[in-house]
């Protein structure tokens, strides 16, 4: 029953198919099956104009199809590129430990062989710096590994 349909199409399948890719890439975007289903649009212009022709066999479709699918990608990709994690005008959203250098604590527990805690907000972060008392005030000056290093004031 579909091959009977899509028989009688004819040059009009790649039409079809570039607007079931297209109507695919709005119901979930993506940007990749944009550049297939504008492939599969310029085979259907094609295939409108070359129906007729005996050379213009499905095998030949297929490969004018891959080729201007390889083609659109990588047009898109050369003028449409995605934008890399730096391009945010908060690029330390969900790095909270990294949003807390340059803030400045007094130590809960004392730095005894390099870890003690302080306390920003309502959290008790483990911190890593020189052997101070509690008590003492401290700066954050780097995070890593879950703990935040810190230098007396």
């Amino acid at each position: 029953m579909i091959m009977d349909w899509l028989s009688q199409l004819g040059p009009w399948n790649w039409m079809v198919l570039g607007a079931v890719l297209l109507t695919l890439e709005i119901v979930a975007p993506g940007a990749y099956l944009l550049w297939l289903g504008i492939a599969a649009v310029l085979t259907g212009t094609l295939s409108l104009q070359l129906w007729e022709s005996a050379a213009w066999v499905w095998q030949v479709q297929v490969l004018v199809f891959l080729a201007l699918s390889i083609a659109s990608v990588l047009i898109g990709k050369r003028f449409f590129p995605n934008s890399s994690p730096d391009d945010t005008d908060q690029p330390l959203l969900n790095q909270r430990e990294r949003q807390l250098i340059g803030r400045t604590a007094t130590l809960q527990e004392p730095i005894t062989e390099g870890y003690g805690r302080i306390r920003l907000g309502d959290t008790l972060w483990r911190v890593n710096g020189p052997d101070l008392p509690a008590g003492a005030r401290v700066r954050v000056v780097a995070a890593e590994d879950g703990h935040l290093r810190v230098e007396a004031l």
